[in-house]
């Protein structure tokens, strides 16, 4: 038997029985979220020992762009923690398939996450968690109320009351109508294509079928947004193309824009920047009254070392993080960052509860790139950058963007081709 499968079995028995640990342990946890140490610290750790006294936690982060490297040192040498935050995709499911993280499939708390929640931890088939989903981050519009009730603007919810809104701000000219670069690039296609273009493929139903290779990028599903996009040009300001990230984020926090395309982890930094009351709005639908969809992407998983000396304290601890208790206290944390699993939970933030309850109005899906479809060459992910930014700025049309990306899909992903 393997030992991820073996571990897997000592957890399931361990959670049914309600076995409790005969003596007190110690949990290491590794991770890369070191600006998250003081919430383990003052708020996590004590509410998870308060509860289960026989397990202790030390939360031992590394810095985020020395993680995965630091991370692997320890695993080869055997000195790695007993608990592994995991970044979504192909990272984690290369830890897994080298042996370093257990099978967590059979753990109770799992059964608390959907299957779009538990994509970013999942062998590709599916049949295989080995990670549980921690946090996700959800894209959409935040927006200047004081501008758009200076302006007599309604929050929009279709694409015409959207670009007409738009075109008031644009009319008035005391604020540029939406801050956002192509500098970047990453920008373009995360808050540009892959924020707005869920509600043409249908969220997770095209995007399965991109995998599955039933759709491809030249169908008017994943073409359309493009169009959308190229729209987005005049409404940026002067000196868009030279706009980077931290650009869009003063100007929008300054006060000079009164739309920033974006995703809830702005929350917490931006409630510190601002002077004025900041509101959210899902992307705007086609038309009245068709089903929205949302981009709710995982982003913070978290494991179990599968050298661990201690599964059962591991797997108690991971099914708390599946509770209401752990989502309640992280999502209040760290607003933006919210709990991927069904729990309950309410959030004191109102513009986190704002963006959090879209959940109960659209579908949730994941970033289209970020599933198996980026791990060749060319990389499906940097060309959605690419290509984003060449719409934007017209120098490619939507659809010579889209043969394009299909023609690199499909050079080197075998369901493409047909």
């Amino acid at each position: 038997m393997k030992k991820s499968t073996l571990i897997g079995a000592m957890m399931a028995s361990s959670v049914l029985t309600g076995a409790a640990t005969a003596q007190e342990v110690t949990l290491t946890i590794e991770s890369w979220r070191n600006d998250d140490l003081a919430i383990w610290q003052n708020d996590i750790i004590p509410a998870f020992e308060a509860a289960h006294p026989g397990i202790k936690l030390n939360f031992t982060p590394s810095a985020p762009a020395e993680y995965n490297a630091v991370l692997n040192s320890k695993l080869d040498a055997g000195s790695a923690g007993d608990i592994i935050t995991c970044r979504p995709f192909d990272a984690s499911l290369a830890l897994f398939e080298a042996g370093h993280l257990a099978d967590i499939s059979n753990l109770d708390g799992m059964a608390n996450f959907s299957p779009v929640a538990k994509s970013g931890w999942s062998t590709d088939d599916a049949s295989v968690q080995f990670c549980v989903p921690m946090a996700s981050v959800i894209h959409g519009f935040i927006y200047n109320k004081d501008a758009f009730e200076e302006l007599g603007i309604e929050v929009p919810t279709t694409e015409a009351e959207f670009f007409a809104a738009l075109d008031t701000i644009k009319e008035d000219g005391g604020y540029i109508p939406m801050a956002m670069g192509t500098n970047d690039q990453w920008e373009a296609a995360t808050m540009g294509y892959n924020n707005i273009g869920p509600n043409y493929w249908k969220g997770e139903e095209g995007r399965l079928a991109l995998l599955a290779g039933e759709q491809s990028l030249t169908d008017e599903a994943w073409v359309a947004p493009y169009r959308l996009l190229a729209r987005w040009s005049e409404y940026l300001g002067d000196g868009y193309e030279a706009q980077t990230y931290p650009d869009s984020q003063n100007i929008f926090t300054l006060g000079r824009a009164a739309i920033y395309p974006t995703g809830s982890w702005e929350i917490s930094g931006f409630n510190n920047l601002v002077d004025f009351e900041m509101g959210a709005f899902y992307p705007p639908v086609q038309n009245a009254g068709d089903t929205c969809y949302i981009s709710d992407h995982t982003d913070i998983g978290i494991g179990m070392n599968a050298a661990t000396e201690n599964p059962e304290a591991a797997a108690t601890f991971l099914n708390w993080v599946g509770s209401s208790e752990f989502a309640t206290i992280f999502a209040n944390a760290l607003p933006g960052f919210f709990p991927l699993s069904d729990a309950p939970v309410t959030l004191a933030d109102p513009l986190a509860q704002e963006i959090i309850s879209w959940r109960g109005e659209c579908e949730s899906t994941i970033r289209s790139t970020y599933q198996v479809l980026s791990r060749g060459t060319p990389n499906l992910e940097n060309d959605t950058w690419n290509a984003s930014v060449a719409v934007i700025k017209g120098e490619e049309s939507p659809e010579d963007a889209g043969a394009r990306l299909q023609s690199g899909l499909a050079s080197w992903y075998e369901p493409q081709q047909k």
